[in-house]
């Protein structure tokens, strides 16, 4: 095997760690709340040692949040700039691509999907500091939009780009409560985006005359 091939693999296994580390505090978080439950017994569940969850988290509730939005933010970034500028009909498409890369963790069960909008409910300060990170991560977008297309952020046009992507996040998240089974987050975005087309290519209608 060679080394990329080993890297692969590490990697996948990094994620699925991350990923099970999260789902399970989710559902502990939303039946007993962060003080509920201890590290030690969120790792006994994931098959993993203490000093493997601080590894990938500093605190349980990093861990329900999940990912380091950090480091994810930086490699999105750094792709988005990579593609270069191509035209303002093309930024919505170029960030919903990454999106659903960096997003795809969301994908999941009914049941996973409703364990951590329940952790949220019963725990304000998640919910708070979830608020929190979009309102920031949609600024940051919006100044990486501004960046590689060579305008302001105060500029209309990269504000607009990143709204409309993080309403169609919002959006998608909502209807996650209302699906039963694996859901295809990549499905839901695309088809969003294009509603969304269809309505801004919808001609104005002319004003009545008084």
């Amino acid at each position: 095997m060679n080394e990329s091939a080993t890297i692969d693999r590490r990697q996948r296994r990094m994620v699925e760690t991350a990923s099970r580390l999260t789902s399970i505090s989710r559902r502990l978080t939303a039946e007993h709340g962060l003080g509920g439950f201890t590290i030690e017994e969120l790792c006994d569940e994931v098959g993993v040692s203490r000093r493997t969850f601080f590894n990938y988290f500093p605190t349980k509730e990093d861990a329900v949040i999940g990912a380091d939005p950090e480091a994810e933010s930086q490699v999105f970034a750094e792709q988005f700039r990579a593609r270069g500028s191509r035209g303002w009909p093309v930024v919505i498409d170029d960030l919903l691509e990454l999106a659903i890369q960096h997003f795809g963790a969301m994908e999941g069960t009914a049941e996973e999907h409703a364990h951590f909008f329940a952790a949220l409910d019963r725990e304000p300060r998640l919910l708070k500091r979830f608020i929190g990170m979009n309102i920031e991560r949609e600024k940051q977008v919006i100044a990486l939009v501004a960046e590689r297309e060579g305008v302001t952020t105060d500029d209309l046009r990269a504000q607009a780009v990143v709204h409309i992507l993080f309403s169609l996040l919002r959006s998608v998240g909502d209807r996650l409560h209302g699906l039963a089974g694996p859901t295809d987050l990549a499905s839901l975005l695309t088809e969003s985006l294009a509603a969304a087309r269809t309505v801004m290519a919808a001609p104005t209608p002319r004003k009545a005359q008084p």
